[in-house]
C-alpha cells in the first residue's frame, strides 16, 4: 500500500516526506494506521557513523494507533484495537520468560538494525529502493507502519490516543526505571541528571512511590521548574562545579539512588560520585565515551546500564496508564505535537532542550 513515511536519507541530513511502498504485515505483525509517534533522542542513532541502521531508514519508535490488519499467527491483537507500540523482543529466550523483555538476546538486532531478522525490510521508495522500516519493530514516522506483535500494547479506546506514544519507549524508560528496575522504595533519595522526557518520568514515578527527596538536575531552568511541578523537592543547576557536595548536603551523606540519562561520562562521574554506600546509580542515556573509575569512586556502590527500564511494556504501560487516570502521572504535561510535515522542526527542538518531547501528528501527511 502507498503510505507517506519521513526518511532519513542522509546521516547528516533532513528528515524528507515521501511516498513509499509498505507491504503488509507478515507472521506476527500487524498493520497500525499512526495517529501519533513521539520524538526520543534514540531516533538520532541513525545518524551516527556506527549505528547498525544506516540510512535511508524510517525511525520513530513510539506509536500510538488503531490495528487495520494483522498477519498470520497475531493472536492478541485485532483489527480496530487502539495500541501503543514499544519495542520489539523474541519472547523466548530466558530474559522474556521471566518478564524482562528489554534483556531479550536478541535485543539489539530486533531494535536497532531497522530490519527483520532475516535481514529483509517492508518498505520501498519510487524508484524500488529499500528503505529500513523495522527501527525498534516499527518505524512509526509515517501515516502507517508495520509493528511486531510483541512491542503492541491493547489500551482503552476512550483514551487520547495522540498523546499515548512516548509511553512505548521513553517514558516507559523512565518510570520504568524507578518502578522495576532500580526498584525505588518510599522514603530514598533520589537523583535524576537530566531533566528531558526520561528524567522527567523518573520524577514522577519517584513521587508515586515515595521517594524524598527527589532532586533534579538539568542545565535548563524552565525543565528544572517543570521538574518541580512534577515531583522534585530540589534542584540543581548541572554547571555547578561543587554538584557531589550538594547532593550529599541535600541527602544526609549521599543518595541512595541516582539516575543518569545523559550519557555523559563526567556527569556519570558526578552520579556515582554523590551516592552513598551501598547506593545504585542506573544508567540509561548511551555513552558517548568510555567511564573510568578509581577502586575508592565505586566502592560499595552499584551501577548498571538500563535498557527500557528493564519493564515489560505489556504489565508497566497499562499501569502508567492508571496512574495518569488517577492523575498521579501527567506524562501529557511533557508534550508539544508537531504535524509530521515539521519533522525537522521538531527534532531541532527536542536537541536543543527547547521541547521536551516532540509527538508527530501523522493524520494529514502528504507528499
Amino acid at each position: 500500500m502507498k503510505v507517506t513515511a519521513a526518511v532519513l536519507r542522509q546521516a547528516d541530513g533532513p528528515y524528507v516526506l515521501e511516498e513509499v511502498e509498505l507491504d503488509p504485515p507478515g507472521p506476527g505483525e500487524v498493520l497500525v494506521r499512526v495517529v501519533g509517534a513521539g520524538m526520543c533522542h534514540t531516533d538520532v542513532v541513525p545518524r551516527e557513523e556506527r549505528s547498525p541502521a544506516q540510512p535511508p531508514v524510517i525511525t520513530g519508535h513510539e506509536g500510538s494507533g488503531v490495528v487495520e490488519a494483522v498477519g498470520d499467527g497475531v493472536t492478541r491483537v485485532s483489527v480496530g484495537d487502539h495500541v501503543v507500540l514499544s519495542f520489539d523482543s523474541c519472547g523466548e529466550c530466558a530474559s522474556c520468560r521471566r518478564g524482562v523483555p528489554p534483556y531479550c538476546d536478541l535485543f539489539l538486532f530486533r531494535n536497532f538494525f531497522g530490519r527483520r531478522l532475516d535481514g529483509t525490510t517492508g518498505v520501498r521508495d519510487a524508484a524500488g529502493g529499500e528503505i529500513a522500516s523495522r527501527w525498534f519493530g516499527q518505524s512509526s514516522f509515517a501515516t502507517y507502519c508495520v509493528a511486531a506483535e510483541r512491542g503492541v500494547v491493547v489500551v482503552d479506546r476512550d483514551l487520547p490516543l495522540e498523546k499515548l506514544g512516548p509511553l512505548g519507549c521513553g517514558i516507559l524508560t523512565g518510570a520504568g526505571s524507578v518502578l522495576v528496575d532500580l526498584d525505588v522504595r518510599a522514603g530514598a533519595s533520589f537523583v535524576v541528571f537530566g531533566a528531558g522526557a526520561v528524567g522527567l518520568a523518573a520524577i514522577m514515578a519517584a513521587k508515586v512511590v515515595g521517594a524524598d527527596p527527589i532532586i533534579a538536575v538539568d542545565l535548563h531552568q524552565h525543565r528544572l521548574d517543570l521538574a518541580v511541578e512534577l515531583g522534585a523537592t530540589h534542584t540543581l543547576d548541572g554547571q555547578s562545579t561543587d554538584l557531589v557536595s550538594q547532593i550529599q548536603a541535600l541527602t544526609g551523606g549521599g543518595a541512595d539512588y541516582t539516575f543518569d540519562t545523559t550519557g555523559n561520562a563526567t556527569v556519570i562521574g558526578n552520579a556515582v560520585g554523590a551516592l552513598r554506600a551501598g547506593g545504585h546509580c542506573g544508567m540509561v542515556g548511551i555513552q558517548t565515551e568510555p567511564i573510568t573509575f578509581d577502586t575508592i569512586t565505586l566502592l560499595g556502590k552499584r551501577l548498571s546500564n538500563i535498557l527500557e527500564g528493564g519493564a515489560d511494556p505489556q504489565v508497566v504501560i497499562p499501569r502508567l496508564i492508571e496512574l495518569w487516570r488517577a492523575g498521579r502521572f501527567p506524562f501529557d504535561r511533557l508534550i508539544e505535537t508537531f504535524p509530521l510535515a515539521e519533522i525537522n522542526a521538531a527534532e531541532e527542538a527536542s536537541l536543543s532542550g527547547k521541547v521536551v518531547k516532540p509527538v508527530l501528528l501523522p493524520s494529514e501527511a502528504s507528499v
